[in-house]
Parts: structure tokens; C-alpha cells; sequence
């Protein structure tokens, strides 16, 4: 990371006391064969130990979190629509693809009603594969069919143990970075440890198993442990390429497991764009970075059968653009202070018009609109202008769209995790501004030497990258909480490494002109030793008091309803409803969908939109024509939606149906003044009453405490 040199010709006492005797051990060392012999076998059996409890520390963490997963559903027990009832929301949307592939008589038949589906979408039909990231449900399905294990192991199982198993590869993956970082393994543990002691903000996976970050972050982690192996300097010609290989390999599986790779790869892009140009980081690794990027994205657009909103993200346009302005401006890293930072503001610009006009170039050829809900989010989120938009207030009014709450770092606090990350980045903040001011004071013409007389303060590459990705992702994760789970994993990485780095520790120790390399040495591995401690003194009683604590999941209304549409309703009955519901009706009975959760697709949030006019105030007529027009039999009314006490006034859902259709919100409050009092009734609560506008529309089929069913009258 950073280390001080003493300048050629300039005594002084601001280095380690017996650095001069270090020297000469080393040179000493250097001609015995036996000391050149330990130090390998050494090195052995540290790699063995480390690598071991790597292995072991990342099983642990996955058979815990199967185990909780288990304690706190009784999964084993209950019946099979219960199990897949806990698969909420979209979750349920995705395994029921692995379902359908599983239930196809032959593969070739599941790939195909993959490929053109009439299911998922009513009155049309759709390519899943292009639409959705489910290429890892059709995977676990082919290798379901062909090991010998349909005798064993229930396709639930198979499915659930999978994702568990990749909690395993993602913690030794932190384990490894960290490990990287820091030249010891004790780094490692320490952030596995805090991985799991903050498991409440760093996974979700053990109650939302199928979700597309479950299966995309593991490969992230991988991604970012070989960026960090990468980065570091001398690396032999063949060890960059094996790496290179599991860079591009973890980037293309996590680009095609999650629809949101595009949005965290332009961070990952922004990271290399801002270290290169403060010369940073060696110019030909990030090329390289910036064309596995393109080159991922380009091969899982092919596998995505060419979808259009892949080739029109920002990702593409931004690291085009960077590749094009760094061959107009050859000499950006010449000249004076002034002269660099001026350049660097001309190249920043550039960079910037590029991107927006080959990304309006692309969008406009391709005809894109998919991802224009996102940008009306972003812009209402920031505070550039209310909306009325109901897909971006859709966002806006979700908490996990929202700021992350500062309860969050309460409990961060309480395991030191946050404070030992602020310290570390506080230290490396401060010499990467340090740094940053160097290289742009020097030209990059002038010799290696003089550089390095003139600077006392060096930051590691794959430090410097660590560092600016840590501080872009917190920013993410402060402004949507929903991706906090991309930070404070990170955060674990790089509070452990600083805390057993030497290089931290020197600098600090010679602010205080106490600097030696024994004492060096006994902090490093004294302050994570006694974390660990504590750690396990505070947590090991609270995770086996979890470990032993056992529910089960209970839901007589939703599993009464899926009972019921399998019993009484044709298997080719379309079905209208919440987004939420609706996923588990495909999942549970198969049938028919009008709308889903999978929401980045223009048409289908148009489609969703009209559906939601069952919770608006329309006519019965209005409702039963909208409804009819995509082909619905049978409507589903949720109580819990219709009657909505979650979220405030303003930000229910039939608040914002209201908003939008330009009516007047119920309660007390406020309305903007434009908005006008509604010429019908809400529909959902005046349907109940049974009179005859509804009943000639609508006949109710199916009723209980929290749901009802209303068969839809065919168009004469």
C-alpha cells in the first residue's frame, strides 16, 4: 500500500530504527541456502493454513446460513406449496423457470417454451432467456436431469444448496482479498468473521434465496480478488494471463446471473477511469480492464439473444468513449501541475460528451426505452424536479430504494467494524491525496529515480483500486439502500486488511517517531487477534441461540388460494394482480400471467399500470375493459393493497394510481392543486358491495381474510 523512502543524500530519523540492520540481514539471508530453504517452507505452510481455513471459514458460513434458512421456515417440513410460497415476490418468478425446465418432457421441449413463452405475459409471446437473467436456472436444471441424484435429493434442494454453496466461494473470495491486501491470512479470517457477525447488512440469502444478487455477487467477489491480484506489480507473464482469464470468466457469470451488472460494472469503469488519470494505476492493465468489460457485456448481450438494453447501457458508451479520448490525448500525462490538471479536466469533459452522444446514438438506432424508468427515478431521487411518473414513484416510495437508515451503522459499530473502517480510510485517504498531488506535480517523462526521491509516500495499486471502490459503492449504498450489500461486504475486506497492513501501521508509528519493525510486526497481528476475540466473546452465544431457535413458515391465506386456483380454475386461465402475488401464482399453479415483477421492460410497466386500476378510482366498466384487453378471467384483490397502512400517506399504492390518473389522494392531508376529485368510487372497495355495476362485470368466486377472487364476464 504505502511505505517511506528515505532520500538519496539527506540524513534523517524519520524511518524505522533498525531498518539498517534489516538490510543486512536480508543481504546475509540471501547467501545462506538454508535461510532461502525456511523461508519457502515457511511461506508453504502459511499458504497451506491460509488456504485451509479459507475453505473451511467460507463451508461454515454456508452451512450456518442453510441451517437458518431451515430453523426459521421448518423447510423440511412443510408441504412443497409452502416452500414455494416462501419464494416472495420475484424470487418465486425466477425458480419457477427452473420448475418448468425440470417438468418439460424432454430439455429440448423446456428450452423451447423458454425461448417462445405465452405464459409469463398474456396475450403474447416472449423470449425469457432475452428478457430475464435465468440462464443459471436453465444450467441447475440440465445438471439436475443428469447426475444421479433424483433418487436423493429433492429439486428444491438441489436448487436451495446451490445458492448456499456459492455463499462458500463468495466468503473465501473476501477471505482472499483481504489476504492479498494485507500478506497475511489472519486479514482474511477477520473479514469472514465480520461478513458473518454483520450478517442482518451483508447477505439476505437465507430469506430471499433465488434473488438475482444471490447469484451474481459470489462471482463480484471473485471479479474483485483477481483485479486485486492483477494490479499488483512484477506479476510473471503467465500468472497475468491465468488471471486475466478469471477476471473476464467471474465478470461474464456475473454480467449474465443479475440485470443490474451494467449499473455496478460503470462503477467498477468509474474506479479504473479515476486512477488512471491520476496515474495511479499502469495505463495497459486498465485497457485491459475496460476491454473485458466490453468484451463480457458484447458476449452476454449474444447469449441474450441480442438484447437491445444491454447494448444501449452507459457501460458501453463510457468505456468506448475512454478508449477513444486516451488516443486523441496522447500527452495527458506531461507537463506542470497546472498543465496536467487542465488537461485532466479537457479529458474528463471529453469523456463525458462522448459518452452522452454515443449513448443517445445507440438508444435512438436501437429505439430504446426500457431503462427510462431508472433515469426518472434517478432524477427525482436527487432532486432535480418532483414526478408524477408512477413507475419512478413506484421506486421512490419502496425503503429499499431510500437512504440507509443510520440504524445501520449502529449495528455495524457494535462488532468495531465501522470504526476499524474508518481508520483505515481515513489513513489511506489521506496518502492517496498525497500520492494523487504527486503525479500530477511530476511529468511522466521524468526518470523512475527522481520521482521517487521526491516522493516519501506510495500507495500500491491494488490498494489505490481497493480504496476508490470502497468509497464509489458507499456512496451507492448511502443513497440506495439496496445495494448496501455491495459495500459492507467490501467494508469487511478492507477494515481487516488495513488493520493487519504493515504498511498503515508504519506510517502512523512514524508520525510518532515510534517506528520499528518488531513493533510493527506485534500490532499487525495483536489488534485483528484480540477483534476476533471479542468478536467471538460478544457473538458465539448470540449465533448459537439463533442456531437453536426454531419457526415455521405460516400462510393459510395465500396457500388456501394457490390450493384453490389449482382445483377450480382451467389450466389456461389468465390471472390479473399485484406484481408480488402474481409471481407465486406462476410458480404455485402455473397459470396465466397478465404482469410480473421483472419490471425493465417498457411495455410490461405500461401493462402493470393498468392493471394496478383495480386499486384506482374507475368505473366497473373502465377496470372490466382494461382487464379484458389483455386477455384476464380471473382479477385477485389483496386487502393488504387496497387498504395499505405501510407506507405513509403519499406513497401507497393507490395514492400514487391517484397522483398519476390526476385525482385527489384519500385522508387527511394535502393534495397539489391541481389534482381533482375523482368521478367514481375506489374499485376495490366499492366491488365488495356486490350492486349491479360491478356484479354485471364481475362475479366473486373466491373469498378469505386477506383475499378475493372475481371471475370476469366475457365481451359479448
Amino acid at each position: 500500500m504505502m511505505s517511506v523512502r528515505q532520500r538519496k543524500g539527506i540524513k534523517t530519523t524519520d524511518v524505522c530504527e533498525d531498518a539498517p540492520a534489516q538490510e543486512e540481514d536480508v543481504k546475509l539471508e540471501s547467501k545462506l541456502p538454508s535461510g532461502c530453504t525456511s523461508r519457502r517452507l515457511w511461506k508453504i505452510l502459511s499458504f497451506s493454513i491460509g488456504g485451509t481455513i479459507a475453505l473451511l471459514v467460507g463451508l461454515l458460513t454456508s452451512v450456518y446460513l442453510a441451517t437458518l434458512h431451515e430453523n426459521d421456515l421448518w423447510f423440511s417440513n412443510i408441504k412443497e406449496v409452502e416452500r414455494e410460497i416462501s419464494f416472495r415476490t420475484e424470487c418465486g418468478l425466477y425458480y419457477s423457470y427452473y420448475k418448468q425446465m425440470l417438468e418439460a418432457p424432454t430439455l429440448k421441449q423446456g428450452l423451447y417454451g423458454l425461448i417462445y413463452d405465452n405464459k409469463t405475459e398474456s396475450m403474447r409471446t416472449i423470449n425469457l432467456l432475452e428478457r430475464m437473467n435465468i440462464y443459471q436456472e436453465v444450467f441447475l436444471s440440465i445438471l439436475y436431469r443428469i447426475l444421479p441424484i433424483q433418487k436423493y435429493l429433492e429439486p428444491i434442494y438441489f436448487y436451495i444448496y446451490t445458492l448456499f454453496g456459492l455463499q462458500a466461494i463468495y466468503v473465501t473470495a473476501l477471505y482472499a482479498t483481504s489476504w492479498l491486501l494485507s500478506g497475511t491470512w489472519l486479514s482474511g479470517l477477520l473479514a469472514a468473521f465480520w461478513y458473518v457477525t454483520n450478517r442482518m447488512d451483508t447477505t439476505r440469502v437465507e430469506f430471499t434465496v433465488p434473488l438475482r444478487e444471490n447469484w451474481a455477487l459470489p462471482f463480484f467477489a471473485i471479479q474483485i480478488a483477481a483485479i486485486t491480484y492483477f494490479l499488483k506489480p512484477k506479476l510473471q507473464p503467465l500468472s497475468e494471463r491465468l488471471t486475466l482469464v478469471a477476471i473476464f470468466v467471474s465478470t461474464l457469470l456475473f454480467s449474465l446471473a443479475w440485470q443490474f451488472n451494467q449499473f455496478m460494472m460503470l462503477m467498477q469503469a468509474l474506479v479504473l477511469f479515476t486512477l488512471d488519470s491520476l496515474d495511479m494505476l499502469p495505463a495497459l492493465k486498465v485497457t485491459w480492464l475496460y476491454v473485458i468489460q466490453i468484451a463480457s457485456l458484447f458476449l452476454v448481450c449474444i447469449l441474450q439473444f441480442f438484447n437491445s438494453m444491454i447494448l444501449g447501457s452507459l457501460l458501453i458508451s463510457f468505456n468506448l468513449s475512454v478508449l477513444i479520448a486516451r488516443k486523441i490525448q496522447t500527452n495527458m500525462k506531461t507537463g506542470s501541475f497546472f498543465n496536467r490538471l487542465g488537461k485532466l479536466l479537457l479529458h474528463l469533459f471529453m469523456v463525458l460528451c462522448l459518452t452522452l452522444f454515443l449513448n443517445n446514438v445507440i438508444k435512438k438506432n436501437l429505439n430504446l426505452k426500457s431503462d427510462e424508468h431508472i433515469f426518472k427515478f434517478l432524477k427525482a431521487k436527487f432532486g432535480f424536479g418532483a414526478t408524477r411518473d408512477f413507475d419512478a414513484n413506484l421506486y421512490l416510495c419502496e425503503e429499499a430504494f431510500g437512504l440507509l437508515p443510520l440504524n445501520t451503522f449502529e449495528r455495524l459499530s457494535d462488532t468495531l467494524l465501522f470504526h476499524a473502517y474508518i481508520f483505515v480510510l481515513s489513513v489511506t485517504v489521506t496518502a492517496a491525496i498525497a500520492v494523487a498531488f504527486h503525479n500530477l506535480s511530476v511529468s511522466a517523462n521524468q526518470h523512475p529515480m527522481d520521482k521517487v526521491r521526491k516522493c516519501t509516500i506510495e500507495l500500491k495499486p491494488e490498494t489505490a483500486y481497493n480504496l476508490m471502490h470502497t468509497i464509489l459503492f458507499g456512496f451507492l449504498a448511502l443513497s440506495t439502500m439496496r445495494m448496501k450489500y455491495l459495500w459492507t461486504s467490501h467494508m469487511c475486506v478492507f477494515a481487516s486488511f488495513g488493520l493487519c497492513s504493515p504498511e498503515v501501521w508504519e506510517l502512523l508509528l512514524k508520525l510518532v517517531h515510534l517506528c520499528n519493525s518488531k513493533r510493527i510486526c506485534v500490532i499487525r497481528y495483536s489488534v485483528p487477534t484480540f477483534i476476533l476475540l471479542y468478536l467471538g466473546y460478544k457473538f458465539w452465544p448470540g449465533m448459537m441461540d439463533e442456531l437453536s431457535e426454531l419457526r415455521e413458515f405460516y400462510d393459510p391465506d395465500t396457500v388456501e388460494l394457490m390450493n384453490w386456483i389449482n382445483s377450480h380454475t382451467p389450466r389456461k386461465a389468465v390471472f390479473a394482480g399485484s406484481m408480488q402475488l402474481l409471481a407465486g401464482v406462476k410458480l404455485c399453479t402455473g397459470r396465466i400471467l397478465t404482469n410480473h415483477p421483472h419490471y425493465e421492460d417498457k411495455s410490461l410497466r405500461e401493462r402493470t399500470k393498468a392493471v394496478y386500476q383495480i386499486y384506482a378510482k374507475r368505473s366497473p366498466e373502465d377496470v372490466h375493459a382494461l382487464l379484458r384487453s389483455f386477455g384476464t378471467d380471473y382479477v385477485i384483490l389483496e386487502d393488504s393493497i387496497c387498504y395499505e397502512r405501510r407506507h405513509r400517506r403519499g406513497c401507497r399504492l393507490r395514492d400514487l394510481l391517484d397522483v398519476a390518473n390526476g385525482h385527489m389522494m384519500d385522508g387527511p392531508g394535502e393534495n397539489e392543486p391541481d389534482l381533482q376529485a375523482a368521478g367514481h368510487p375506489r374499485f376495490c372497495e366499492e366491488i365488495k358491495r356486490n350492486l349491479p355495476p360491478y356484479t354485471a362485470h364481475f362475479t366473486r368466486v373466491f373469498q378469505n381474510k386477506t383475499f378475493h377472487v372475481y371471475k370476469l364476464t366475457r365481451n359479448k
